[in-house]
């Protein structure tokens, strides 16, 4: 099922000839749907209500109004292409979409970056220069996501995940170094979101993988931390079976 919604995906964004068309349709549903519900839960009402003005203030008043909107309605319209395209599995697309914002300071913008940096890394075609940048890119987002919105339960677990991977290229001493710093971040993704599937079961492979640590690994962990990290197999099945409830 899910290779064929894949599928599907990538035949609807490889039509060329209504890509335009498509994309005009994206942004007026959105934007229509938007307005309408505006209107019907009282969000707009202020400009039902303008007390009497004089002609050049309320003109004024309606230009400021209108540019409110018109960038609200960009920022929402661009996060539900941003969603749409990952769901697509449009990796490349999505990075160049988001790049060209990796300068605004909202948290929601920069998490999804991170996660389309390191998408984009993982793809068997990157060149391993390339994948190595998008890597450090990935998690330069995500720390400034979290720096811009520490309850983004979204900012903390791709930081998380960022922050892992760095340890491919920076080696075993930093990895282990980190783990502390993954877990309390994990943690923290679940702590403000129980629900996230995602976050569950990360954490769950971190106990795994501190579970099956092997002999020397564990006795480096120890000449690091004064309590080297530690789990079980039981606590990471905890996790699974708590990922697997909330799918």
């Amino acid at each position: 099922m899910a290779g064929a919604g894949f599928t599907l995906c990538r035949a609807v964004l490889s039509v060329s000839r209504s890509k335009n068309i498509r994309t005009r349709a994206f942004y007026y549903w959105t934007a229509a749907r938007r307005t309408t519900n505006a209107f019907k839960h009282g969000r707009v009402s202020v400009l039902l209500g303008v007390p009497t003005l004089s002609l050049l203030g309320h003109e004024l008043y309606q230009r400021v109004q209108r540019s409110s909107v018109v960038l609200a309605l960009d920022r929402e319209e661009l996060l539900e292409q941003a969603d749409y395209l990952y769901s697509c599995a449009e990796t490349d697309k999505l990075y160049q979409l988001l790049l060209q914002h990796k300068n605004r300071d909202d948290a929601e913008f920069l998490w999804r970056l991170a996660r389309a940096s390191r998408d984009l890394a993982l793809l068997p075609d990157t060149a391993p220069e390339k994948k190595k940048q998008l890597v450090y890119e990935a998690l330069d987002c995500a720390k400034r996501a979290l720096e811009k919105e520490e309850t983004n339960f979204a900012a903390h677990k791709w930081y998380a995940i960022c922050l892992s991977d760095i340890g491919d290229y920076e080696g075993i001493k930093v990895k282990l170094g980190n783990s502390y710093i993954i877990r309390e971040h994990l943690q923290r993704a679940i702590d403000l979101n129980p629900k996230d599937a995602t976050s569950l079961h990360i954490l769950g492979y971190w106990c795994f993988a501190f579970a099956d640590l092997p002999w020397y690994q564990r006795k480096m962990a120890a000449v690091i931390f004064a309590t080297p990290p530690m789990s079980t197999y039981q606590e990471a099945l905890d996790y699974f079976l708590k990922a697997e409830a909330a799918v």
